[in-house]
């Protein structure tokens, strides 16, 4: 299973952006795909998750109201689009996939992680 993330960049705050995740080379029916960020020094952290239906979605606190998790399932493809971004949010962000049904926000119970993308926000 290959997991390619896409789309990070350098913004000012207040800017958008949208992160892609393309997966292959494995069965996603029914898979949780997921974005967690590390930034530097700091414990990889949940951002957000959508359920296959996208009937369940999840988001970090910090983030709510700011990002939307969205899916292609014929792209095998989730989305994050990032608005009104802050400087806090600066990071590698990372996709993941969890052979669940259910969304969950713990990086463990995440099997298959993409390389990761830069987001940096200057104030």
């Amino acid at each position: 299973v290959q997991l390619q993330a896409s789309g990070g960049g350098l913004v000012q705050a207040g800017d958008s952006l949208r992160l892609s995740c393309a997966a292959s080379g494995g069965t996603f029916s029914s898979y949780v795909m997921g974005w967690f960020r590390q930034a530097p020094g700091k414990e990889r952290e949940f951002v957000a998750a959508i359920s296959w239906s996208g009937s369940s979605i999840n988001y970090a606190d910090s983030v709510k109201g700011r990002f939307t998790i969205s899916r292609d399932n014929a792209k095998i493809t989730v989305y994050l689009q990032m608005n009104s971004l802050k400087p806090e949010d600066t990071a590698v962000y990372y996709c993941a996939v969890d052979r669940s049904l259910v969304v969950r926000t713990q990086r463990y119970n995440y099997d298959y992680w993409g390389q990761g993308t830069q987001v940096t926000v200057s104030s």
